[in-house]
């Protein structure tokens, strides 16, 4: 569908028109992604670190797989995910026990204050 500007605006004198054909679009390939993973065995990581590279892909990893399976393994992968989001200038964090975003350099993750520790109220009547 292609319509004109002038027209739209009333100017219908002359020939000089701006077409926008609203039926064409093109992939923009520098768009945002939000991208789910799971990390079932060590070798996910690859096509993991791989969306980190590329610099437009927000990373959601479901870690519930592997750390029930291999605590160890679990380690050595979000420790290789750590030491390329560091390389891309990305970040990473934790969200619950099963969850871990990382994102671009261009984004922040927006990490919760930690808890105020304890005070011990008692109260000493002298």
């Amino acid at each position: 569908m292609a319509f004109s500007l002038k027209r739209l605006f009333g100017r219908e004198e002359s020939d000089d028109f701006v077409e926008i054909d609203l039926n064409t679009s093109q992939p923009d390939e520098n768009k945002i992604k939000v991208k789910p993973f799971t990390l079932k065995t060590f070798e996910d990581i690859n096509e993991i670190l791989s969306a980190m590279r590329d610099g437009y892909t927000i990373s959601v990893i479901d870690i519930k797989p592997l750390r029930t399976k291999d605590i160890v393994e679990l380690k050595r992968a979000v420790s290789k995910i750590k030491k390329t989001a560091d390389a891309v200038e990305g970040s990473v964090a934790g969200f619950g026990d099963n969850i871990v975003i990382v994102t671009p350099k261009f984004a922040q993750i927006e990490k919760a204050p930690p808890a105020p520790a304890k005070e011990d109220k008692t109260d000493f009547i002298h």
